[in-house]
């Protein structure tokens, strides 16, 4: 088994991530009749490795205790002759998936809250290899037409900067949506953005607050024109 990579920046743990990933896809799918028979029942407990050279290897677990990485699913050849072929394809996947973030989350141990962020982000915008191997085509994010929109949740903003509630969040919103505002935070109670709740933002310090935590509901938005955060309004006010 190879040492543990030196990558330590999001983008040299994504590329890490990436090798792995397309070693693990190209084991399930291009290569599969091979790997098939490399995963002998009869054998010892045996894993499935990407390694960052984008090369796979079927061999047994690290002897080393800790290993220099997080290990991968252990005994994957036991099932083999067990179950459908497809399914057991599919488990394998389930199990690579999660390993591969695992690894990636290791490697940036001492990333900050931001970057942890940015690389999940990267990661999230490749199909998993379950999504591969089982030919599931993952929701593709829309191009948003206005790249400087505010809007969050059900709540959009005019042309006139006058806030409008949209009463249903429909599911081509929420995908022009999500990649665009997967790091906006409630500047009351710090939650993560939900495109299922109701946001509103403040036309002064342009922060965004769950409705609930401000106690502005989707009809109350309608009327106003210019909205205020408690923050702001209590500095107006000083």
């Amino acid at each position: 088994m190879e040492m543990a990579s030196s990558a330590r920046t999001v983008e040299e743990i994504f590329k890490d991530f990436s090798a792995r990933r397309a070693a693990v896809v190209r084991a399930l799918t291009y290569d599969v009749d091979s790997f098939y028979g490399l995963c002998d029942p009869d054998k010892e407990n045996l894993c499935l490795y990407g390694h960052s050279s984008e090369t796979w290897e079927v061999a047994l677990p690290a002897e080393e205790v800790p290993p220099e990485l997080p290990e991968p699913a252990l005994g994957i050849n036991f099932a083999r002759d067990g179950m459908n072929r497809k399914d057991w394809l599919s488990l394998v996947a389930v199990h690579s998936d999660s390993w591969l973030l695992s690894v990636a989350f290791y490697l940036g141990a001492r990333l900050n809250r931001n970057e942890r962020k940015r690389l999940f982000s990267l990661i999230n915008d490749l199909p998993t290899v379950f999504e591969v191997v089982t030919e599931r085509k993952p929701v593709k994010e829309k191009p948003s037409v206005d790249s400087g929109s505010k809007s969050r949740g059900s709540i959009k903003r005019s042309s006139d900067g006058q806030m409008k509630s949209n009463p249903k969040l429909t599911e081509d919103t929420y995908e022009d949506e999500e990649e665009d505002h997967t790091e906006t935070l409630c500047g009351s109670c710090g939650g993560n953005y939900n495109a299922d709740e109701f946001w509103i933002g403040c036309d002064v310090c342009e922060r965004w607050y769950h409705g609930k935590c401000v106690k502005i509901t989707p009809a109350k938005a309608d009327s106003i024109k210019q909205y205020k955060c408690p923050s702001c309004m209590k500095r107006s006010r000083s």
